[in-house]
């Protein structure tokens, strides 16, 4: 990788920003094809699929393959370094799906899915309020006591199609109190950064974030998708 100095926590390689992509050793060209990929609202599922799409050399795919960390309901494949088949696999059973729009759909329409009530559906409306609308599919799981096979469930009907318009926070200029209505930032924590600021002149890089006491560094390349430099 081109900064051996960055420690890699595990991450979604769906999500990858260029800045990421760049400490990971990729080139522009190859996070450029993920990011193409992306924009068709498909997902990679596996390190072959990832190296399928990206054309990462087998070297670099065993060096942070190890790290890539999918959501539990995909199959995982052990990487073997060989040719990927351009073979796509396709899942008869959703293939055909018209996907409603999880950043546009009513609590109502939610309460179609098995195990959704009026309580849960609420409670999906309001996170995404607090969100702002939902970025990507994965952030159903957060959701507060929704059951994982229960988000797998509305996940087969509904989908994130239209992305809201983020107004990233600065991290060099936000107030505690704007970098704390960052739903996945404590104050404490909204504090501590703005305090590491202070002293540090300047944060060059979001990865110092996870110098920061208690900073969540599990969800450091979500809260990366609100903050900006």
């Amino acid at each position: 990788m081109k900064n051996d100095t960055v420690k890699v926590y595990p991450f979604n390689p769906n999500y990858i920003s260029d800045f990421k992509g760049y400490t990971l050793g990729m080139s522009t060209d190859e996070i450029d094809k993920l990011h193409h990929f992306r924009k068709t609202n498909k997902f990679v599922n596996s390190a072959e699929e990832f190296q399928d799409v990206t054309n990462i050399s087998d070297s670099l795919l065993q060096v942070i393959s190890p790290f890539f960390k999918f959501p539990e309901w995909t199959t995982k494949q052990e990487y073997k370094p060989s040719k990927v088949s351009s073979k796509k696999n396709v899942n008869p059973t959703t293939e055909n799906v018209i996907f409603k729009d999880l950043n546009t759909t009513t609590a109502e329409e939610l309460r179609v899915v098995n195990g959704v009530g009026e309580k849960l559906s609420a409670r999906i409306i309001k996170f995404r309020k607090r969100l702002g609308g939902f970025l990507v599919d994965d952030q159903l799981f957060e959701v507060y006591y929704l059951d994982e096979e229960v988000a797998k469930r509305i996940l087969k009907q509904f989908k994130v199609i239209s992305k809201p318009n983020i107004v990233k926070i600065n991290i060099n200029t936000a107030t505690a109190y704007e970098l704390s209505k960052l739903i996945y930032i404590q104050k404490e924590v909204a504090e501590r950064i703005v305090n590491y600021r202070n002293l540090n002149g300047s944060i060059k890089s979001l990865n110092e974030l996870l110098k920061i006491e208690e900073f969540p560094a599990e969800r450091i390349d979500r809260i990366n998708l609100y903050l900006s430099l």
